[in-house]
């Protein structure tokens, strides 16, 4: 989604000629823009002339600046490259404006951006592609950190609100108001689930083909409409289990329970924990699978393994179980709370396959 645009001082020919070879113009394109045409054209002639013009010879250092804004004009962010003296205006008109690092004088490296300390241009790809890999991952990181406090706050909310319905009401024989988590637990939630993996998404490698995406538009956002929405759905999903693994160990709720509140609550609470770290998969993505670069991580699957033995600690430790207000599990309650977990997985695949096969765009990696 970049286009590369040849300006040179050479003859016309010698920069067809390159352009050619180093595939930036077809073999039956049209020759070289020269300096001479570039005088002749107004402001609004030379707007249309680089919106299909790839090579432009014999130019000036005014003619550099001209076609420089020119772009900017047609709503193009531009990025100059350059190394002598007579490059420094247009550099430091660009958007971003690129020095060379070895050959380039001192002049055109204070009036660029970047300097190109290897004077390689594909040192340039690089940094597009490491700069789309941390744009990505901020969007992970807060994907993840929203959606998950989102099901933290609408199992509380929800829990009260519904409290008769789920057996809440029925928990305590003085008939007080019993809150379905503890704010203990929510701590240790935020502690277990949002430092590690959260942070292990800023290391996260590349997952979709990003250089095959064309580039953002200006006024693209970190969290766009696709994105808030899959936050509120996904921190809905997770309350829903978790209430489920509440009201499943509770009598008088939508299913029959046999448990007192202790357990009830550590049910909802360890469905949160894994819903959260399942989450975390999902987050990595909002179009691929989850499957998709499932072990490229590392970071990550130490941040999940880690919670998950944490989270096993505070259930069947004693002196834990003080503290928490948690009671053991079974191994059957274990795989009812896991499953329950991983139903925000199960939803968000089937809601990315469904947008992969229907909100598909061109040039949009699947």
């Amino acid at each position: 989604g970049i286009k590369v645009t040849m300006i040179t001082g050479d003859h016309a020919g010698t920069a067809t000629a390159i352009a050619r070879e180093m595939g930036i113009i077809a073999a039956h394109a049209s020759a070289a823009v020269t300096g001479a045409e570039l005088e002749a054209a107004t402001d609004e002639q030379l707007r249309r002339i680089v919106e299909s013009g790839d090579v432009f010879a014999r130019t000036s250092p005014e003619h550099k600046i001209r076609l420089v804004r020119a772009l900017q004009h047609n709503r193009e962010v531009v990025a100059m490259t350059g190394d002598g003296v007579n490059d420094a205006p247009a550099l430091k008109a660009a958007d971003i404006g690129v020095a060379m690092g070895t050959t380039g004088t001192e002049v055109a490296k204070r009036a660029a951006v970047l300097v190109l300390a290897d004077d390689n241009y594909a040192t340039i790809v690089a940094a597009v592609r490491q700069g789309r890999v941390i744009f990505d991952n901020i969007g992970k990181f807060l994907r993840y950190l929203l959606s998950s406090n989102l099901g933290e706050v609408a199992t509380v909310f929800f829990g009260v609100v519904l409290a008769a319905q789920l057996g809440l009401d029925r928990a305590v024989e003085s008939g007080e108001l019993v809150v379905p988590l503890l704010a203990t637990q929510i701590l240790w939630i935020n502690l277990v689930t949002d430092a590690a993996p959260a942070l292990a998404m800023g290391l996260d490698p590349e997952i979709d083909d990003i250089m095959a995406r064309p580039p953002r538009r200006r006024g693209d956002r970190i969290l766009d409409r696709a994105a808030w929405l899959r936050i509120g759905r996904v921190g809905l999903v997770m309350a829903v289990c978790a209430l489920a693994a509440i009201d499943l160990h509770l009598p008088g709720g939508l299913f029959p329970g046999q448990g007192d509140i202790e357990l009830a609550r550590t049910a909802g609470f360890t469905t949160l924990v894994f819903a959260q770290l399942f989450n975390a998969l999902n987050a990595r993505s909002l179009r691929s699978s989850a499957l998709r670069g499932l072990f490229t991580n590392a970071w990550l699957w130490g941040a999940i393994v880690l919670a998950a033995v944490l989270q096993a600690l505070v259930v069947n430790v004693p002196a834990l179980q003080q503290a928490f207000g948690t009671a053991p599990l079974s191994p059957a309650q274990w795989a009812v709370c896991v499953a329950l977990g991983s139903v925000v997985l199960v939803v968000e695949e089937l809601a990315k396959a469904a947008r992969r096969l229907f909100s598909s765009r061109p040039g949009e990696t699947p």
